[in-house]
């Protein structure tokens, strides 16, 4: 398979005009030559955040706070998922997958419910709505929960916060068995910051409420975090400080529940590159790179060799047409209708515009 167009190259996303080729799944090399196509070439994104199993309740809940809406046990996420049948619950993740796949997610990081079950429920989702569009579909790093036995089936961990349990067991179960673990911290205020810091998780989640002592143990330590933040305005609890951040260490961008917002990293990186004023190739790394990098996946940069997850954007759409600055069009303005192709491990898994 090959590209052709204008390629962002590296993590510089360097416009270069020409074709990428594509062997065994991945980037073989990258091609500088006069191509007859208006398509821009781009890393597919990593969604680092997401609750999918939330599918099954969009927009329910309007007006409750933070832990009505999502406090474990009986938020009322929890008391919805309880309440599913697994079917429905399976069909409704499918249909959210389709959805990133279509707006170009190649892969994320999902906290997901329900222990040993609610991660098989996951992998039916992607197993199902994979035939939709051929032998590949978007590929999740899967962080189990609420059972330490997860780890037997999950790439990791993913606790809900350090006030919620005591994480002291299962992270050192998540060591032991070389995976991830992840926790929420710093969303509703500052109190749980420290103790998950003390955790030495591989990523923090949302940091809205960071405070200076936290960012200085953030630079040395290097921990990365994943923000969020539409979910946290929709949950009235603040923003996260980005700019303040991404002086500090790694940052990536996720969606968090889809109960909240949809799981577009188009609008994501638009609300955040307004939000924080940071340069628009800041925020495509925040989308891309940054994602897999907390992950450990060789994804999200157009290099050779990097695994062939792309997006195909139509350079000439009535949106896209005329900018001068190409990335920063991407992404402040760029959504799913000038999506003409996702291509996952070197396989087009949404249908092409042409």
């Amino acid at each position: 398979m090959h590209l052709a167009g204008t390629v962002l190259v590296g993590e510089a996303f360097e416009p270069l005009e020409g074709r990428v080729v594509v062997s065994d799944g991945a980037i073989d090399r990258i091609e500088a030559e006069p191509v007859e196509s208006d398509d821009v070439i781009l890393p597919a994104f990593v969604n680092a955040h997401t609750h999918i199993g939330d599918s099954i309740a969009k927009e329910a809940g309007e007006g409750l706070s933070l832990d009505e809406l999502v406090a474990p046990p009986d938020g009322l996420k929890h008391r919805l998922l309880r309440s599913a049948s697994r079917e429905e619950t399976v069909a409704a993740m499918a249909r959210t997958l389709r959805y990133m796949e279509s707006t170009g997610t190649g892969t994320f990081l999902e906290f997901r419910e329900g222990g040993v079950d609610g991660v098989a429920a996951l992998r039916d989702a992607v197993a199902g709505e994979g035939v939709a569009f051929g032998e590949r579909a978007i590929d999740p790093v899967v962080f189990g929960r609420d059972d330490p036995d997860v780890l037997a089936v999950a790439d990791g961990y993913g606790a809900s916060g350090a006030r919620d349990a005591d994480f002291d067991s299962v992270r050192a179960k998540t060591r032991e068995a070389g995976k991830l673990f992840g926790i929420h911290a710093g969303e509703r205020d500052a109190d749980d910051i420290n103790p998950a810091m003390d955790l030495d998780p591989d990523f923090l989640v949302h940091m809205v409420h960071a405070e200076p002592i936290h960012l200085d143990r953030l630079a040395d330590r290097g921990t990365p975090v994943v923000v969020c933040p539409r979910s946290n305005l929709v949950t009235h609890v603040g923003v996260p400080p980005i700019r303040e951040l991404a002086k500090r260490t790694t940052v990536a961008l996720g969606t968090d529940n889809v109960m909240l917002d949809s799981p577009s990293m188009f609008r994501e990186m638009e609300f955040a590159a307004k939000l924080a004023d940071l340069p628009a190739r800041d925020v495509l790394r925040m989308a891309t790179v940054h994602g897999a990098e907390i992950a450990g996946l060789n994804r999200g940069v157009i290099a050779p060799g990097a695994d062939a997850d792309l997006l195909v954007l139509d350079g000439d759409s009535d949106n896209l047409s005329g900018a001068r600055d190409l990335v920063r069009a991407i992404v402040r303005r760029a959504g799913a209708a000038d999506v003409s192709r996702v291509v996952i491990g070197g396989v087009a898994v949404a249908p092409s515009r042409d």
